[in-house]
């Protein structure tokens, strides 16, 4: 039997499919725990909330365990959404590699708008008047456990395939 030949082109997809997995993963993780810790909310509740989106408030809030593994789910397939809408993009606009923190807070904002204006308009969850306290709350959180996570690892990533300088 012989052995299985890794082609480049094989061993980079992997790597990458590999950096995109610690780094959603890492920046879901990131994000669950600062909503835990800042609204003072029990885990179960807060995926049961998430899963609220697609099953409405009455089913995810008396669905128990079931329903919290379905926020759990779609919570993690937007942090990795995030991540591999980042993580393409990175090379092709020059301006992200200028400063990896600053990118990094700022992709947080963008996620944080996009979230509130395009996402959550699209779920069942009702969404109150405008309160700034919540959004700079919100826009921190994502800034700090979703958009800095996800630049520094991708930098890094593509620092270390050589496409990019370490530093940059």
């Amino acid at each position: 039997m012989e052995p299985k030949v890794i082609t480049h082109r094989n061993e980079t997809f992997e790597s990458a499919w590999k950096a995109i997995v610690l780094t959603g993963s890492l920046a879901g993780t990131l994000d669950a725990i600062a909503a835990i810790v800042v609204y003072q909310a029990k885990p179960v509740s807060l995926f049961q909330f998430i899963a609220s989106g697609a099953f409405g408030a009455g089913k995810a809030f008396s669905g128990g365990l079931t329903m919290a593994f379905w926020g759990i789910l779609f919570h993690y397939i937007i942090a990795f959404s995030w991540t591999i809408i980042f993580f393409f993009m990175y090379p092709v606009f020059l301006i992200m590699r200028k400063n990896k923190y600053i990118t990094g807070l700022l992709y947080g904002i963008v996620v944080w708008i996009m979230m509130n204006l395009v996402v959550l308009p699209l779920t069942q969850i009702s969404q109150g008047p405008f309160n700034i306290r919540s959004a700079l709350i919100g826009a921190s959180i994502l800034m700090v456990a979703v958009g800095l996570p996800i630049s520094l690892l991708t930098n890094r990533y593509y620092a270390r395939k050589g496409t990019l300088r370490i530093g940059e």
